[in-house]
């Protein structure tokens, strides 16, 4: 299995054991993770079976100045940024995700903030017989779960589960 790790954060993968299937053909990825899965198997020549996205960044729907306030948060205190988005990942639990911590950068959070996702390329993938499965909680302070699940539930099995946060916990 192939993890693709969430913004700021590295090897948490350990949280999502009840959603991976652990295969040598699994992709697998969080947040801004899915994008990076996303890509992955969108371009790779190796097998990929199954494409899981868990709480996938998507930021398509969000006013044009959204970005912009994001990234100058971001650049004016990086560790502020941090702190308050690792909190906001975590809700409605307090889990304490410093052991997770990597610092994240202007280029990464750019591109989660920027990435446009592509119904065309998703049925490509779904051509060529990868089975994608996205999973959102219902809680989440991150992303908007209700425009995802409807962006995305028209083509691809999407689960919403309920009382849970970005962390689907």
């Amino acid at each position: 299995m192939k993890f693709f790790s969430g913004f700021s954060l590295a090897n948490e993968d350990k949280l999502f054991k009840d959603y991976i299937i652990n295969s040598d053909f699994s992709v697998v990825g969080f947040s801004y993770g899915a994008i990076k899965a996303f890509e992955y198997a969108y371009n790779t020549r190796d097998r990929v079976d199954r494409l899981i996205l868990l709480s996938p960044a998507f930021f398509q729907n969000q006013p044009k100045n959204y970005a912009r306030r994001q990234l100058r948060y971001f650049q004016n205190s990086p560790q502020e940024y941090t702190k308050q988005f690792l909190l906001n990942v975590a809700y409605p639990n307090n889990i304490n995700l410093n052991q997770y911590l990597k610092e994240g950068s202007v280029d990464e959070l750019k591109e989660l903030l920027e990435y446009q996702w592509d119904k065309d390329r998703i049925k490509t993938l779904q051509e060529k017989g990868i089975i994608i499965e996205i999973f959102l909680g219902s809680d989440d302070k991150i992303i908007d779960t209700k425009s995802i699940f409807n962006f995305f539930s028209k083509i691809i099995t999407t689960y919403m589960i309920k009382n849970t946060g970005h962390l689907l916990d």
